[in-house]
This record gives C-alpha cells, sequence and structure tokens, in this order.
C-alpha cells in the first residue's frame, strides 16, 4: 500500500510554502512519527512526520515551491522494515535482564534506519545542525557512525577537544577560491522585505539613553537562587525590562499604538515581541498581556518561546499581534545600535552588553555597570517628547526596581497619598 505525504497547512492565511529539507533521502525506511521532512513559509519552519512506517519515495526535491495539500512524497507501507531498526510501537520491550543494553551510543535509529544510504561523511540532521551553527567543515571531522557518518556525538567531541593546530578547523577557511550560491530561504526573503518597507514606509528615528544596571544586578545577586528554587526559572534581565515597558506604555500610550490607514489604534494592553535570533534567521515571539504576568511567568515564557523558535515549533500565532518589540543586542556583544521597528508596530527598545565604565555619581567618580538603551519609534505618531519620556520612564524603574512594584512610584510616595 502506498501513503501519500501532503503538505500541511503553517496558517489560514498561508497557500504557498518551500520545501527548505529533507531529513530523509528517497529509498530510505522511516517510521511512523519520525520527522522526515522541513518546510518554510514565509512566517516560521514546520517538520513533517511520517504517518507510517515504509519507504520513502520523494517527488519534491528541496528548495521547490508547492501549494499547501500538494503531493510531496509517497511511503511504501508494504516494504519490510531493515534488520537491527527499531522494534515497532506496539511491540513489548524486552526486559531489561533479558537483553541488556549496551552503553549508549549516539543516534541509534537514525544510524539503523539508514545504514546503506549515507556516503562517508555525511553528517545526520542533528550533527548538520550543529555543523553550522559552529561553522564547522564535514572535512573536518572523523565520523563514528555506520559507514562513517558524522553523527551529532562525534561534532560534540570535536567541540569539546578543541580544533588543535589545523587552521581550516580554527576559522573554517579551507584556502580555496570558491564560490557558492544559495536561495534564500521564504522567511529569509519575508524578513528582507519587511525590513525594506520599514524604511520606506515609516519615518522611524531613534532616541538612546543609558541606565545603571548596579540595582538590578544586586537584586539578582540577593535574590536569584531564592526565585529559581521557588518558580524553577532563573530571574533574568528581560523579565524587569519587560515590566518597565508595560508600566511605561501605560504613561505614553501613543507608543503602544499602531496606524491603520488614516487611523491611530490604541491599545489598552501590551503583547511584547521578544526578538529571538535562530538558525533561519530573527524571529519575534509574542507574549500575551504581558503588563498582566509576574516576573517568574514572563521569565517561563521566554524561556518556552525561545526554545520554540530554536527548534522551528512556533506557530503562525505565537509570531503576530505584538504591540511593542524588546530585542537584546548585548548577548552578542553588541555596545550600541538602532533597532529597526517591526510593523505594524510603532516602537522597539534595543538593549546592549552591560560595561562598566567611570560616572560621576553624588560628585564623586565611580565604576558603575551601565547599559545603553536605544528606542526607535515611528515620528508619525510618537513626538519626541513621548519618545524620550517613555525612554526615561523605562530608565526610571530599571535603576529603581521597587518603582515596578508601586506604579512608577516610591513607597514613600504612596504612604504619603502623593
Amino acid at each position: 500500500m502506498s501513503l501519500e505525504v501532503t503538505v500541511p497547512s503553517p496558517g489560514e492565511s498561508v497557500t504557498e510554502v518551500e520545501i527548505a529539507n529533507w531529513l530523509k533521502s528517497s529509498g530510505d525506511y522511516v517510521y511512523k512519527d519520525e520527522e522526515i521532512c522541513e518546510i518554510d513559509s514565509d512566517k516560521a519552519t514546520l517538520t513533517v512526520s511520517a504517518e507510517a512506517s515504509g519507504k520513502l519515495e520523494i517527488l519534491v526535491e528541496a528548495g521547490n515551491k508547492v501549494n499547501v495539500g500538494d503531493v510531496v512524497a509517497k511511503i511504501d507501507t508494504s516494504a519490510e522494515a531493515p534488520a537491527g531498526g527499531p522494534a515497532p510501537v506496539a511491540e513489548t520491550p524486552k526486559p531489561v535482564a533479558e537483553a541488556p543494553k549496551p552503553e549508549a551510543k549516539p543516534e541509534p535509529v537514525a544510524a539503523a534506519a539508514s545504514t546503506s544510504a549515507y556516503a562517508k561523511g555525511t553528517p545526520s540532521p542533528a550533527a548538520a545542525k550543529m555543523m553550522s551553527e559552529q561553522n564547522i567543515a564535514a572535512s573536518n571531522v572523523q565520523g563514528t557512525g555506520p559507514g562513517g557518518r558524522i553523527t551529532k556525538q562525534d561534532i560534540l567531541q570535536f567541540v569539546s577537544a578543541g580544533f588543535g593546530n589545523n587552521v581550516a578547523a580554527i576559522n573554517g577557511w579551507a584556502g580555496e577560491r570558491e564560490e557558492e550560491r544559495k536561495k534564500m530561504t521564504a522567511l529569509r526573503r519575508k524578513i528582507a522585505q519587511r525590513l525594506v518597507s520599514v524604511k520606506n514606509e515609516t519615518a522611524m528615528l531613534t532616541t538612546f539613553n543609558e541606565v545603571d544596571m548596579g540595582p538590578l544586578m544586586e537584586m539578582r545577586k540577593k535574590y536569584g537562587d531564592k526565585f529559581k528554587e521557588k518558580h524553577g526559572v532563573n530571574l533574568g534581565f528581560m523579565s524587569f525590562f519587560t515590566k518597565a515597558v508595560t508600566e511605561a506604555l501605560y504613561h505614553f500610550p501613543a507608543v503602544n499604538s499602531i496606524i491603520d490607514g488614516e487611523e491611530q489604534i490604541f491599545h489598552d494592553y501590551v503583547d511584547v515581541g521578544i526578538a529571538v535570533s535562530t538558525p533561519k534567521g530573527l524571529m519575534v515571539p509574542v507574549m500575551r498581556n504581558a503588563e498582566m504576568m509576574t516576573l517568574h511567568q514572563i521569565e517561563g515564557k521566554i524561556k518556552e518561546l525561545a526554545i520554540k523558535a530554536r527548534d522551528g515549533k512556533l506557530s503562525i500565532e505565537e509570531m503576530t499581534g505584538g504591540t511593542f518589540t524588546i530585542t537584546n543586542g548585548g548577548v552578542f556583544g553588541s555596545l550600541m545600535s538602532t533597532p529597526i521597528l517591526n510593523p505594524p508596530q510603532s516602537g522597539i527598545l534595543g538593549m546592549h552588553k552591560i560595561q562598566d565604565r567611570p560616572m560621576a555619581v553624588n560628585g564623586k567618580v565611580e565604576i558603575r555597570p551601565m547599559m545603553y538603551l536605544a528606542f526607535s519609534y515611528d515620528h508619525r505618531v510618537i513626538d519626541g517628547k513621548e519618545s524620550v519620556g517613555f525612554l526615561v520612564k523605562v530608565k526610571e524603574m530599571i535603576e529603581n526596581p521597587q518603582r515596578m512594584l508601586f506604579g512608577s512610584k516610591e513607597p514613600e510616595e504612596i504612604l504619603l497619598g502623593l
């Protein structure tokens, strides 16, 4: 019996996708629920899994565009599984005492399923992903898998052992004057299109300020362990900046608005997008109603969305509808930058690297951990006074974290009714 593999719908508005990568080759035996293909839309990357076990026949090669519902492959369910392959799901596992397992080997399923389908030096899908991220050439890694296949464990050992004296392995250069032409993914093409449209269709300006991160760093040092013990997540800076942004947006609602034709739409909620760098490109998953979330809820949600973004598991709903965006170039070492707007939003806050600098404090020079903040905004709806006021409000609450608990006021002001 032959089972057709069709293209699933990534979302209601998506009718066309691109075959990004086949995780299996034509002729491979695949198992039920095993991931066999990655598809790219202009919003996200999704994986396609086998609905039954059998021999795979690929009908559409990687890089081709297809419509949702098109048949891209077939699975011959009458084909016999290769010897040594994983047991069927319904089969009762043997007792450990009867068949003791040897020390775990890397990726036994993938290796057994396609031992003869891969040439020497061909990486597994997991290994290929790590090699791409680490900029490691296949010629520099000795494969220990079946037939000389490069496994994930080979890459981990290669990285942990160091690159030795091999210059090509250290810097990725091979000394050859070659060129490679690659087609841009649908997601990258969409990103490029949106970035150009921002420059052409908005009056974008950026204002800067700097913030003393000392108070937050002291708070993390004092309560970080207790916070993780109670809530199961680390106490990071992003949750504080998210809370500071939601409070500042309450005082400056124009920053939380968008232009729709000749109308300006104001939001009485804050859906914060957190820019995340992934192997596929920059993605901005959204936290709904961030103004109602606690610090540990924000940290937990950021962790969840970051993992999904890294693994390409974000849904269309999780990437649309934000009202404001925060991006952190500091994790890559950026000292200052001008973040670009995420349309149709009117504002984006850029965080940067924390660096010790001499500062004048109460007439004396002190070394303080400082961070530059950059706020890019659409000048069509946000005036200079509002943009500067918004950024100053964020600065005030980061330097005085207790203001986040008392509506941007000092506790003494609450007590005195000021």
